[in-house]
């Protein structure tokens, strides 16, 4: 609307206003008697107090609200408007009485043409009909539906307008949503709290006294180890519980989140068979189901995480398992040995069987499980060719460029990542992340331009439209995955990147060399590092916790004897098992370092417990040795 015609309409809008509240005055009388009818009775919401006739349909409720606002026959605000408009009378007589007469001209309304429509209806409600906009009254249902669009700072301006608002913006309704809305405790229902407010602050609390411990490496280290299960051969992590495979055959499990010292043992089949000579593990596997171990012998066993030590379920491959899958969700296992990929599953009462077996032409190095609707989708890298396999179905090939070999493979419930080694022709082009759909088979992005090859990728762990990605050159990138372009890129390691995983401000790197970095996303800063002698070969990070695996990629390593008794050694050839746990309150006092906690009264001679933090703070109440 132009501004000549808001100004024609604003002029006649008042007259109008004016003509009605007049015809008001002359016809009600008392202010108590304005909202009803020559008859007496209330007025309607289909009749005007003009006198008119009834309209011929019943208004919507939005209208009957502004004819009563614009005809004063709001019930709860009479009262309101009759000591409003006796305040101003008296304020315009005493102003009458001290100004002169030249000065009593009615003051002209200034038209503020920056402000908008709705202000200046507000305003003009205000004046003329000495109405406040605001005190309208809605229900509390609507009021709730209106007041769920805003943020936690928006409510808690709400909440110091008045003590209606104040009611309205601390409904248990409208925090518990907002606590879903970012992320916090998105399993609980609306009972599970009595006050959902405090249960946000607490968990704001907590994310930010975590992310300070991320940073400054603030917490507690524990070391996962069997020392009877000699040579580290693989590792893998899973909400909290931890599998590892040693050159001994002994595969151990953790509970990180039921702390036990004692690691739970797996027993493999080979010990009901009563094999003498146990072979190595080849590689390990575990999610919140199943737990899997693959031997050099083409052995696989499978346990319940739940049911117990001993195999639910194990079979055999002709030669040695060169890849190990297990999806993210479900029992189902994927392996390949050579040319071969089977899958197995668990099927009615319990029982297992073979879902699928496929020969391919060339051996097998990669192998991943997406969980479907319809059984399981497993990607198999062959070379440069990548194959989609599902039970009673054809392969089906998803990408193939002859020359070109796939380096890294990770997948998501919708899409598939690939590292590409570019050669020949195309080596100008440089290394590229090949991005496909999963539903549609089709390429959906073609990322990077690197010299080195790319050696690992994260994609299922990573946030929402990014992705991670680790390089021979020494560089950790980080991909956005809605335009293909890089987000940052990071001089990360003296070796090539090994393992790598990032969220939505941190990314964690593992190199070749050993180190193990901690940067921040956004400035590209490192926070910090840790360093040990063999590669990186895992790294899995929750909210709270971080678990590295440094494994030896020598599993017989020249000038040890393992089979010495005695491994204590060998400790440099094993490889280790760290868990950073950064949810620990460090100022508590179990958690201060003894040799931090010495109050001077020992009697001993000698002794190591000596305070080096803050030797004279117990002194003056230490009482003497007796």
């Amino acid at each position: 609307m132009a501004d000549d015609d808001l100004q024609t309409f604003r002029e006649r809008w008042q007259q109008e206003l004016g003509q009605n509240k007049t015809r008001r005055e002359h016809d009600g009388g008392a202010g108590d008697e304005a909202g009803k009818c020559p008859h007496g009775s209330p007025a309607s919401p289909g009749r005007t107090t003009s006198g008119q006739g009834p309209l011929p349909g019943r208004p919507p409720e939005y209208v009957s609200i502004a004819q009563g606002l614009l005809d004063g026959r709001t019930s709860p605000l009479l009262g309101r408007m009759q000591v409003e408009r006796t305040r101003r009378k008296r304020q315009l007589d005493s102003a009458a009485k001290t100004q002169p007469r030249s000065d009593q001209q009615a003051p002209l309304h200034k038209v503020n043409r920056k402000g908008t429509l709705l202000d200046q209806l507000i305003q003009d409600l205000n004046e003329i009909n000495d109405i406040p906009f605001f005190d309208v009254e809605l229900p509390y249902e609507l009021a709730l539906q209106i007041f769920q669009y805003l943020s936690r700072t928006d409510l808690g301006h709400c909440a110091q307008v008045s003590r209606t608002w104040k009611v309205l913006a601390e409904d248990e309704v409208l925090w518990y949503r907002l606590c879903l809305r970012e992320g916090y405790l998105t399993g609980a229902s609306v009972s599970d709290s009595p006050c959902w407010k405090g249960t946000l602050r607490d968990c704001r609390k907590m994310e930010d006294t975590l992310r300070y411990n991320w940073k400054n490496r603030v917490g507690a280290i524990s070391h996962l180890q069997y020392e009877l299960g000699k040579v580290l051969c693989d590792v893998s992590s899973c909400d909290g519980l931890v599998i590892a495979g040693y050159t001994s055959g002994d595969v151990r499990l953790w509970d990180t989140l039921n702390w036990d010292a004692a690691a739970t043992y797996l027993q493999p089949s080979h010990v009901s068979m009563g094999t003498a000579l146990r072979p190595h593990i080849s590689h390990v596997r575990l999610n919140e189901t199943v737990a899997v171990a693959a031997y050099e012998d083409g052995m696989v066993d499978v346990w319940s995480t739940e049911a117990g030590q001993q195999p639910i379920h194990h079979y055999q491959h002709l030669q040695r398992v060169q890849a190990l899958a297990l999806g993210a969700e479900g029992a189902a296992v994927a392996t390949a040995s050579g040319t071969q990929v089977r899958v197995d599953g668990p099927v009615d009462k319990g029982y297992w069987s073979k879902l699928c077996q496929v020969e391919l032409q060339k051996p097998v190095e990669f192998l991943q499980l997406v969980p479907e609707t319809e059984g399981v989708l497993t990607v198999a890298s062959a070379c440069e060719t990548v194959h989609l396999l599902r039970p009673e179905q054809a392969p089906s090939v998803l990408h193939c460029v002859y020359g070109h070999p796939v380096t890294c493979l990770d997948v998501s419930c919708s899409q598939a990542a690939l590292g590409v080694k570019s050669r020949g022709w195309a080596m100008n082009d440089g290394n590229k992340i090949q991005v496909y759909s999963l539903h549609t088979g089709q390429a959906v992005l073609s990322m990077g331009n690197s010299a080195g090859d790319f050696t690992c990728v994260n994609l299922r762990d990573s946030p929402s439209n990014l992705l991670v990605s680790g390089n021979k050159d020494r560089r950790v990138r980080v991909f956005d995955l809605r335009t293909g372009s890089q987000v940052t890129s990071l001089y990360a390691h003296h070796l090539g990147v090994s393992a790598v995983q990032a969220d939505d401000w941190k990314i964690v790197s593992g190199g070749e060399e050993g180190l193990v970095c901690v940067w921040e996303m956004r400035m590209g800063a490192k926070l910090w590092e840790i360093h040990n002698r063999h590669p990186v070969r895992h790294i899995r990070f929750r909210t709270s916790t971080l678990i590295t695996a440094n494994v030896p990629d020598e599993k017989s390593p020249r000038g040890a004897c393992i089979t010495d008794d005695d491994l204590t050694a060998h400790r440099r050839h094993r490889g280790v098992i760290y868990l950073y746990d950064f949810s620990v309150d460090t100022s508590a006092s179990e958690n201060v370092l003894p040799i931090c906690r010495s109050d001077y009264v020992e009697s001993t001679g000698y002794n190591y417990n000596i305070g080096l933090a803050v030797p004279y703070d117990v002194l003056a109440g230490a009482k003497p040795a007796l």
